[in-house]
Order: C-alpha cells, then sequence, then structure tokens
C-alpha cells in the first residue's frame, strides 16, 4: 500500500472556494468542501427523529432509574447522593451523574417519560455531533460523516440513548474526552489534557470504573504521538491524571466524609463504602465474577452473571448471538480499518496523525473489547455502547483513506475485503432471525459481492464505458453499493428497535435473535427483545406475577444462557410494572406522618411502587435485596418509630425475599403482622401488630 496517500482534504481548493457564499452555519469551516456542513446537520437531525420518534413508548424504561430520578426531584438530599428513595434511605449501586441530568430536567419540565428521555436522546445525538467532529480534524469530513452516520445508526446505540441507564452519558464523556486528546496531540497543550482528564473523571461518576476502559488507549497515544518532548508529556499526563482524580474525587470524598447516619447507605456495596462499591461489584468484581450482592450471586468463574446473562468468556464473545446484532456489525471492518491505518503509517514521523488515530481508537476498541470478551462476571448486551465510537470512527477513517488511494491495487483489495466480510457477516446475523425481513439478508450479499467486483474491476469496465459520464458513473458506483451493504443491516436492526417498546433492566435492540453454533454462535438457548415473543413471561423466585408478552426472563437454556428461542431476556426485572390502583390510593392516603409510605425487599419491586404513588418506598437490602441494611434491629425499631407504615410482600417484579438481614425482616413481619391483599399484592400494615 506504499502508493497511498494521508492527504486529509478530499477536494481541491476550487471545490472549497464554492461554498464561501452560503451562510456560516451551513457552509461550516472555510476548509470544508459546500456538502460538509448540510451533509452534518442532516445527519443531526435524522439522529435525533431516530432517538426521539415514539420515545413514549418505551415508558418509565427501567424503573429503578426512574424511581431514583423521582426521588431527586423531590429532595436534593437524594438527588446529590443519588438516593433511591426521598427519604434517602439508601442510594442507587451506581454513582449519580446520569441521574443528575434526567433530576435537573424532571425538575424543570415535571416528571414524565419524555423529561426523563429526551435527556438521553440529546445526548446520544451530541455524542454524533461530537464525533463528526473528531474524526473531521485529522481525517476530513467524508471520514466524519461516514463515522457519525454509523455511530448513529448502531443498533445497542439507538436502543441506549432512547433509555434511562447511566451508558449514554458515560459514553458522550468518552467521546468528549477522545476530542480533547485530539486537541491535545495538536497543539501540545496542558489544558487539553486536564480536560480529558476531567472528562473521564466525571464518566467515573457515571459509571465507575467502566470509563476508565480508554484510559490506557489515550494515554499510549499522547506519549507516542503529543507534540513536546518525552519529559513534558509525562508531566503532561501526571497532569490528567490529577484533574481526573480530582473531578471524580471530590464526589467520593464528600461521600466518604459524611457520617453514615447522614446520609444514606451506598447502594450494592457490602460495608456502606464508595470506594468498596467501585471497586468491588462494579469494578474488579465484574472482571473475575466475584461480585457480591451481584445478580447472578456471586458465583465467579465463569459460572455466575457472566455465563449467564452475556455467554461464556471467549475472544468470539463479541460475535455470539447475545452480543452480535447489537454492536458487531461493522466489526471486521474496523479491524480491517485499523490493520490498514497502521499499515500505511508504519513509516511515518512519532507524531503522525494517522498512526495516532489508529492508536487512539484501535486503543480504544482493542481495551475495551478484550475486557468484554473476558470478564467473566455480569454482563449485559448493552454494554456493547462503549465500543460503537471506536468502531464508527475506525470504519469512516480507513473506508476514506483508502478511497483516496484506490489507484493503488493494494487500497481497492483491502476494500473490497472488507466489504465482502462486511456482508457475509451482515448474512450471518440476520440469519439468527430467519423469519425476520428474511429477503434482507440475501440482497446485502448480493450488493455486498456487486460493490466489491466493481471496485476491483471498476477502471477497466469504465475504459469501455462509451460515454465520460458512463465512465464517471461506473468509477462511483462502488459508493453507493458499499453504503447498502454496511448499513442496511444496522438500520433495519435499529428502525425495529424504534418501533418497539423497551422496558426492564436488561434491554436488548433487533429482533428475536434464535443461538447458534459456532464462533460466531451462542452459548445455548435464544436472545429475544422487550415485546417480542407471546410465550415470554416474567417470573421471579417467590413471586406470584408474570407479564405474559414482556420478553422476561424466559427460563434458563440449555447451556446456562437466559431465555428460550422467543421469549428470551428481553424487558426482563424492572420494566413498567402495573400497579393497581387499589395500591396506589392506600399507599397515598397512608403516607401523612410516616417517612416511608412502605417497606419491601429489593429496589425492583419497590420502584413501580414508589412511582405510582410518589412517595418515598424503602428498597429493604437495595437493589435485589442482598445489601446487609437495615439490620433486623434497626428495622424494629423504625417499625417502633411508625417510620415505615406498610410492608409489600413478594410480587412479580421482585428477586423474592432477599437473603441475609432482608430475609430475616421478612419472616418478622410474617409472623408479628397480619398479612392483606391488596390490588393482588400481599400487605402487611406495621401500624397494626398481629393479635
Amino acid at each position: 500500500m506504499s502508493a497511498i496517500t494521508t492527504d486529509p482534504r478530499p477536494f481541491p481548493s476550487a471545490a472549497h472556494a464554492r461554498g464561501r457564499g452560503l451562510p456560516r452555519v451551513l457552509r461550516g469551516p472555510d476548509a470544508d468542501p459546500r456538502w460538509a456542513r448540510p451533509a452534518l446537520l442532516a445527519v443531526l437531525a435524522l439522529t435525533a427523529l431516530l432517538y426521539m420518534a415514539g420515545l413514549s413508548r418505551n415508558g418509565w424504561a427501567n424503573d429503578f432509574y426512574a424511581a431514583a430520578v423521582q426521588a431527586g426531584t423531590k429532595s436534593w438530599k437524594a438527588f446529590f447522593f443519588g438516593s433511591f428513595d426521598a427519604s434517602s434511605f439508601i442510594t442507587v449501586d451506581k454513582t449519580p451523574a446520569s441521574l443528575w441530568v434526567m433530576e435537573l430536567s424532571a425538575r424543570v419540565f415535571g416528571l414524565s417519560y419524555w423529561s426523563l428521555l429526551i435527556p438521553q436522546a440529546l445526548e446520544g445525538v451530541a455524542t454524533v455531533g461530537l464525533l463528526y467532529t473528531t474524526v473531521r480534524r485529522w481525517s476530513g469530513p467524508a471520514a466524519g460523516i461516514i463515522a457519525a452516520g454509523i455511530l448513529a445508526i448502531t443498533p445497542v446505540a439507538v436502543l441506549m440513548f432512547r433509555f434511562n441507564n447511566p451508558d449514554a452519558l458515560l459514553v458522550l464523556l468518552m467521546t468528549a474526552a477522545a476530542y480533547a486528546t485530539t486537541r491535545a496531540i495538536e497543539s501540545g497543550r496542558t489544558r487539553w489534557i486536564a480536560f480529558a482528564g476531567a472528562l473521564l473523571g466525571f464518566g467515573f461518576l457515571t459509571k465507575m470504573l467502566q470509563a476508565l476502559l480508554v484510559l490506557p488507549a489515550f494515554a499510549l497515544v499522547y506519549l507516542v504521538a503529543g507534540p513536546p518532548k518525552l519529559g513534558r508529556r509525562i508531566w503532561q499526563l501526571l497532569v490528567g491524571g490529577a484533574a481526573l482524580v480530582a473531578a471524580a474525587g471530590w464526589w467520593v470524598a464528600i461521600v466518604s466524609l459524611t457520617p453514615a447516619a447522614d446520609r444514606p447507605y451506598v447502594g450494592g456495596s457490602t460495608s456502606n463504602s464508595v470506594l468498596q462499591l467501585a471497586l468491588g461489584y462494579n469494578g474488579f468484581g465484574r472482571l473475575d465474577g466475584n461480585e457480591t450482592g451481584s445478580v447472578g450471586g456471586g458465583a465467579g468463574g465463569g459460572t455466575g452473571g457472566g455465563a449467564a446473562w452475556g455467554g461464556p468468556a471467549s475472544v468470539f464473545r463479541l460475535l455470539r448471538s447475545e452480543f452480535g446484532g447489537q454492536i458487531s456489525w461493522l466489526l471486521p471492518a474496523a479491524l480491517i480499518g485499523l490493520a490498514a491505518l497502521l499499515w500505511i503509517s508504519r513509516r511515518g514521523v512519532r507524531t503522525d496523525r494517522t498512526r495516532a488515530a489508529a492508536l487512539l481508537w484501535g486503543g480504544w476498541l482493542l481495551v475495551t473489547g478484550a475486557v468484554f470478551s473476558y470478564m467473566t462476571g455480569i454482563i449485559h448486551p448493552y454494554y456493547m455502547i462503549a465500543l460503537a465510537p471506536a468502531i464508527a470512527a475506525l470504519v469512516g477513517i480507513g473506508a476514506v483513506m483508502l478511497w483516496r488511494s484506490r489507484d493503488s491495487v493494494a487500497a481497492r483489495a483491502t476494500l473490497a475485503g472488507a466489504l465482502v466480510a462486511t456482508a457475509l457477516w451482515a448474512y450471518v446475523l440476520l440469519d439468527r432471525s430467519p423469519d425476520w425481513l428474511p429477503g434482507l439478508r440475501l440482497a446485502i450479499l448480493l450488493v455486498g459481492f456487486a460493490a466489491a467486483v466493481v471496485l476491483l474491476a471498476g477502471r477497466w469496465l469504465a475504459g469501455r464505458a462509451a460515454t465520460a459520464r458512463g465512465r464517471t458513473a461506473l468509477l462511483a458506483l462502488p459508493i453507493p453499493l458499499a453504503l447498502v451493504a454496511a448499513l442496511a443491516g444496522p438500520l433495519a436492526y435499529s428502525l425495529d428497535t424504534v418501533a418497539t417498546a423497551h422496558s426492564g433492566a436488561i434491554p436488548t435492540a433487533g429482533p428475536t435473535v434464535a443461538s447458534a453454533g459456532g464462533p460466531g454462535g451462542g452459548a445455548g438457548g435464544g436472545f429475544g427483545r422487550p415485546g417480542a415473543g407471546g410465550t415470554g413471561t416474567r417470573h421471579f423466585a417467590g413471586g406470584t406475577g408474570a407479564r405474559p408478552g414482556t420478553g422476561g426472563l424466559g427460563g434458563l437454556g440449555a447451556h446456562g444462557g437466559l431465555g428460550g428461542a422467543r421469549g428470551g431476556l428481553g424487558g426482563g426485572l424492572g420494566g413498567n410494572t402495573q400497579v393497581s390502583s387499589a395500591m396506589t390510593k392506600l399507599l397515598t392516603s397512608g403516607a401523612a406522618g410516616y417517612q416511608w409510605a412502605a417497606a419491601t425487599v429489593g429496589a425492583e419491586s419497590a420502584a413501580p411502587f414508589q412511582l405510582a404513588s410518589g412517595e418515598p418506598i424503602m428498597a429493604i437490602g437495595g437493589f435485589n435485596g442482598t445489601d446487609p441494611t437495615p439490620t433486623l434491629a434497626a428495622f424494629k425499631a423504625l417499625v417502633a418509630a411508625h417510620k415505615i407504615h406498610y410492608f409489600i410482600g413478594s410480587n412479580g417484579a421482585s428477586f423474592g425475599g432477599g437473603s441475609g438481614t432482608s430475609s430475616q425482616i421478612t419472616t418478622w413481619v410474617k409472623t408479628h403482622f397480619t398479612a392483606t391483599t391488596v390490588g393482588g399484592v400481599t400487605v402487611y400494615n406495621l401500624a397494626r401488630a398481629a393479635s
């Protein structure tokens, strides 16, 4: 590929000059061609439409986070600490930055589906715009547009930018840190390194250690390609590290220094400690499977959460049925693009920007992808959104770089190989849903192979065209064919995602997927979407409720994979559980004078009652009822002091009776208080002891 050029200018200067008569908002920077800014605005407008259309059909999305947002609108203390309830008994099991954004929106516009989810959609549009801006700086607007468009229609991105989990803000902050790192490599200025560190620090306040998975790539690329001398580059990276610690540490310090009696319990931890939560359950426990208080039960060794929720750990995990359709459509093309960029820049100077781009985005992809592939703790399909910006950037940069050098046989062959690999992989992914758009996979395959053939033989065919217009058309024909082959599959998945209601703790994009053998296959069982199959029902240990047609937990697959062929693991836990009007009236009418209108085991059980009533509901044991709070003695004292009015027994939204102190409390309540049934739910009035 020695003939490949790294010149970022896609058009001659005359083309640039033609755009100077346009309004500034449409023209963009003078160095860009006239089509660049209108194309960007069109991509952003279509992204906004894709992320916002029919948004309210997702309802509260994840009840768990929606209830915490509700609490934050009622209490600034709950807002600051990220409490699940307005009385600040316990926090959610994450740091609260993503909640802050939604809570501010809900405080301004009132709590609703839209005020909860619109901030997530806007974060998605901002991420797409930032990716364009970052890629464009070194590789030109064409690469930026391709990268932005790919990110916009990546199925898992469409899913999560319409959802209220923390991942939307996390990916925005990581992309912003990539932009700051790019500016630092251009200028060598310390302030950009510090800004990148601060953004990742705020990312830590969003989803803890996951935000730091990109840190090795960002530090390495600046260490290699930063303009200053080595000693200064090292010093600047230390400044960036200090900025990261400061941006994350101020909140951690305040929580740690606040007496436990004056703040909520840190949910998800075993010792009421933010650091223990960050390093344990939400940190290294995710890597080795030794979580404490996890959904998977802390089985570890690849036999608990990781194996059950995301298939066995292996180099092929991201290609298997659990994750493949969420993120991997263009993963082969991204890896080919990364290899091409590294080869192109092999003789470049230390500060070569082609190599720097490869290290930046390739490091992001390889480090994060390796962690996701081999972690044996809890992993869910929607985590894959963290790979989307890197894949999109590598495909955009690699495609444009190779297209500029299409006079080279090696460049054309590499592009053709990437197209064939992409079309073949799209066929495999679509074949996992054989009854869904059955003709699409064959069409993509034919178009992809046609694009590769025309790309390889285009100049020979153009030489035999009768007119100059015909030659031009033949030479440009691979572009639309390649776009169809590369984007039709993920776009169809994304449109299906937009048209389908998603709720619960474990959403997935696209249609129901059957497992498949081999490297790209699943671990056993199927993997569905919320609302996909009439056979999916939600059953929880100790619960009596079942919701047909919600995806639910559907049962265990033959090899430990969750879900059957049509039920699957879709909306699952905490998804828009309905509460009867009788139960809502009981909670609201009896809340006066009580700190908590009711208590129940687990936040997933408490969330729908809190959302329906607007009153604080104590989530005993935190997210899934296994946190060691409150103790039985503490609960008895709260009941004696008339702080809690009702106790709600196991129900369809609950994991069951919890464990440890949660089960002790449940047993004590059943022994000393009389059960009644309200709206199909078992309730104990804690103000009236059994005779």
